[in-house]
């Protein structure tokens, strides 16, 4: 299969759909956002792209509201820690911040800190109008209708989008491996291995559905070969700072 950056090729077809429709709103002359969201890193750019504008580790970091003084101070002070957050690669090693990660094994489980990452997503990296756009998101195989619609409450609700699709990644993947310039030669139909940072899956699509009762799920993938390494270097006693193991974990993978 080819590397992650391509799975943002299919995005075009949405981007086309738009292009073509007789609407006249804004949204349907401009392309199409598109965010990958994984355990470990997220990739956005534009429909028809060859490949993201940013690839950016998908933690945030946010100061602790304060603990200490009257109601109306802790009140005052999480209203100025909601605004005093980071994202991405600038969330890393903030001595200040706690650094969490919203994602895990494929799976959002802090809708707050998922939303205030989209935020940042949109109009600091994007630099997008989310009125203005239609955007295309993905989302695990076994993802629960729950979560689903968690995801299109924020993106209507709190950023007001104009179109929302949600696409499984394995299907992006399988439309992202067409080679053949022949619309009638490309095919939605294989198997489909996808190794993460959080979890593995192995999911069989048909025709571009996904055959729910046969996804195998493995919660082992990146981020474990990594501490693994890192546990051989500390074996090993490899004469590494603490502070650069993890790093050099992931140069060594």
């Amino acid at each position: 299969l080819p590397s992650l950056p391509s799975l943002l090729q299919p995005a075009i077809l949405l981007s086309v759909c738009a292009e073509v429709a007789s609407s006249p709103d804004m949204a349907a002359r401009l392309p199409a956002c598109v965010v990958d969201c994984g355990t470990g890193y997220t990739k956005l750019g534009y429909a028809g792209n060859t490949e993201p504008q940013f690839i950016i580790p998908s933690c945030i970091a946010i100061k602790e509201s304060a603990k200490v003084g009257d109601q109306a101070q802790r009140r005052l002070m999480k209203g100025v820690d909601d605004l005093d957050f980071f994202i991405g690669d600038e969330a890393i090693d903030k001595p200040t911040y706690a650094t969490k990660w919203p994602i895990r094994h494929g799976i959002v489980e802090d809708w707050d800190l998922m939303e205030r990452f989209m935020e940042q997503v949109i109009f600091k990296y994007l630099r997008a109008e989310p009125e203005d756009h239609y955007f295309l998101l993905t989302e695990p195989p076994l993802n629960t209708p729950e979560n689903r619609e968690y995801t299109a409450e924020i993106m209507f609700e709190s950023f007001n989008v104009p179109g929302l699709y949600i696409a499984v990644q394995a299907v992006l993947a399988l439309a992202a491996s067409w080679t053949s310039r022949q619309v009638g030669e490309r095919t939605l139909t294989g198997t489909v291995i996808d190794s993460g940072d959080g979890v593995t899956h192995v999911i069989p699509v048909a025709e571009g559905y996904v055959i729910g009762s046969c996804i195998k799920h493995i919660p082992i993938a990146g981020r474990d070969i990594t501490y693994f390494i890192q546990q051989l270097l500390r074996d090993r006693e490899v004469g590494i700072p603490p502070e650069q193991s993890l790093e050099t974990a992931k140069a060594v993978k």
